[in-house]
């Protein structure tokens, strides 16, 4: 009797530590990335009152005779099943679709977690509600679309240097289109305009007007001129032009030419239609270049991608000369064929923008979008062996694995990260109800087996009087 009891007493025991898990698991039902845990019980010591024996000629074996002292909790285990979504669109709320962790860190020392609920800080760097700084890759400085993926490191999205875009010049456009050699327009004083609108390396915008006209020496009609007529600033003053092609035009002290000269001539082939040359045979390209005069700043002249530039590269190949009812539809186009080298003003950081890999993009008012860095994840071979520290933090143990300071991206393995989104609480409340029947139950049968034990006791105490 008096092992009955003990035995009692140590299930009244590990059914209330069954019962503190389901009370923590219900409290955090609502709460962010909040991993439910769930209890393992096992039985403890026998005491063995007959060993078994083995069969004889003339007898038979025996079992053994044991005698169980109760139950206590073999483990508690923590279930990482990914929560339900909560839209928030917030663009740092994050959620990670697998086993993955951030790794997010305070004071040098690195931890992780589930809950994807981030912020900037006043210095622009990516926090954690509580102050940890969110770890991941920074931008290789040489080369602005790469990452870095050394040793994880704070990232600063809206760093001073994040939340300005610097102007760039323009180092390329192309014309584009059809030119018709019927169109009437082409073979007038005026000639068909064509303008483009450029930037210098300060971020001001310019227009520059061409007229294109038929060259009518041209028994073929298959030579035409580009006139550079004029190129004003944004306030529609004019700094230089070339209404005379014969004659050097300088005005507002700079110089504008087209393929080193007022002109350029632009052939196609007859038979074809297609683009032949523009210039000289074998060219398709021509400068643009406006060079200053006196002590006027070199504004047209920059270092782009670590290569100097003099003016704008104007690429003609994409032009043809078909029919198209006597209407051209010629034009000039800010980048070229490669859509690069547009050229862009200064700007502002409008949005921050997260991929399904963790990169981050700044979205800026003058059209560029930048790299800011990559948020790096960390996988452990037994997640379920991390410690939660709370916050809803965890640190490695001996079983958990270690991380190498580096981390990986979320879709090295198949995972994906959400922006806008979090991961709500993997509690089942259905489950963690029924949890509580059962153990509730089982509290009050350990609890009977007291109470009866101690009747038989008095039962026994009774039999003398």
């Amino acid at each position: 009797m008096m092992r009955s009891l003990y035995s009692g007493v140590a299930g009244l025991k590990t059914h209330q530590t069954k019962m503190d898990v389901i009370g923590n698991n219900i409290a955090n039902v609502n709460t962010i990335g909040f991993k439910s845990s769930s209890v393992l019980f096992r039985d403890v010591l026998y005491q063995k009152t007959s060993s078994a024996t083995g069969a004889q000629e003339t007898t038979g074996g025996t079992n053994a005779t044991q005698i169980g002292l109760g139950t206590k909790m073999a483990s508690i285990q923590t279930s990482m099943t990914t929560g339900a979504a909560q839209s928030t669109n917030n663009p740092y709320d994050l959620m990670l679709s697998d086993s993955s962790f951030f790794i997010v860190s305070r004071g040098g020392q690195n931890f992780f977690t589930k809950v994807g609920a981030f912020q900037t800080d006043a210095v622009g760097c990516l926090t954690t509600s509580n102050g940890y700084q969110v770890m991941g890759w920074q931008v290789d400085p040489d080369d602005p679309t790469v990452i870095r993926k050394d040793t994880v490191s704070a990232l600063y999205p809206e760093s001073e240097a994040n939340k300005v875009s610097s102007p760039e010049m323009t180092s390329k456009a192309h014309m584009t289109g059809n030119v018709d050699l019927t169109d009437t327009e082409l073979t007038s004083a005026d000639g068909k305009t064509v303008t483009v609108s450029i930037y210098d390396n300060l971020g001001y915008d310019y227009t520059v007007k061409f007229k294109m006209t038929q060259d009518p020496n041209q028994a073929d009609k298959s030579l035409y001129n580009l006139e550079l007529v004029s190129v004003k600033d944004a306030n529609n003053v004019t700094i230089t032009g070339a209404d005379d092609p014969s004659t050097d035009v300088v005005e507002g002290g700079y110089t504008a030419t087209i393929g080193g000269g007022n002109s350029i001539q632009i052939k196609f082939d007859a038979t074809s239609g297609t683009f032949e040359y523009a210039g000289s045979a074998g060219q398709k390209e021509a400068l643009l270049a406006i060079t200053p005069q006196g002590d006027k700043a070199d504004v047209f002249t920059s270092n782009i991608d670590g290569e100097k530039v003099d003016g704008v590269t104007v690429d003609f190949s994409n032009l043809t000369m078909y029919k198209s009812d006597g209407k051209s539809t010629a034009k000039m186009v800010r980048t070229g064929l490669d859509a690069k080298g547009g050229g862009r003003a200064s700007g502002k950081l409008t949005d921050v923008t997260i991929d399904n890999s963790g990169k981050i993009y700044g979205t800026y008012t003058n059209g560029e979008t930048r790299l800011m860095g990559q948020i790096a994840v960390a996988n452990f071979d037994n997640p379920m062996g991390l410690e939660a520290i709370g916050e809803s933090l965890y640190t490695t143990t001996q079983n958990s694995g270690t991380f190498d300071g580096i981390g990986s991206a979320v879709d090295e393995n198949g995972g994906k990260m959400q922006q806008g989104v979090l991961e709500m609480s993997n509690v089942d409340l259905s489950a963690e109800f029924t949890d509580m029947i059962t153990t509730q139950r089982g509290f009050q049968a350990n609890s009977r087996i007291i109470t009866t034990s101690d009747s038989l006791l008095e039962e026994l105490v009774n039999l003398k009087r």
